[in-house]
């Protein structure tokens, strides 16, 4: 069974930076889609970044630029740094990890991962 593991969440001000952790276990597949999402107070849930065991990646539009997923280093860790965070940025920020089975842009669109983490809260505001 796979498990998810957020952290690295915290309350920062505009313009600052944070690095979220995912850390996984029971992958036993090796084609790896992996991806950021979040939910902020009264919003649906949106794709923030995905990521492909090829290296391949997709952003939402609006974190283009400022964040960066990347992976590895424990193996199927996960990470998302965040530069020049502005309050709209506030969220709970979810790690999902699934086998591939769709594009990186339907992940990001439609979020249909199987394994999910609990969430890691991230608060910018000034």
């Amino acid at each position: 069974q796979v498990h998810v593991v957020e952290s690295g969440g915290g309350s920062v001000q505009p313009g600052d930076s944070l690095r979220l952790s995912c850390m996984t276990s029971g992958i036993t597949y090796n084609r790896v889609c992996m991806g950021w999402f979040r939910q902020g107070p009264g919003k649906e849930r949106e794709g923030v970044a995905m990521i492909h065991s090829d290296g391949d990646t997709r952003y939402a539009e609006s974190v283009k630029g400022r964040f960066t997923i990347s992976k590895g280093n424990p193996e199927n860790a996960l990470y998302l740094q965040m530069n020049d965070l502005k309050p709209e940025d506030t969220a709970m920020y979810y790690c999902a990890v699934e086998a591939c089975r769709r594009s990186l842009e339907r992940y990001l669109a439609l979020g249909d991962f199987g394994t999910w983490g609990q969430g890691t809260q991230v608060t910018v505001s000034s």
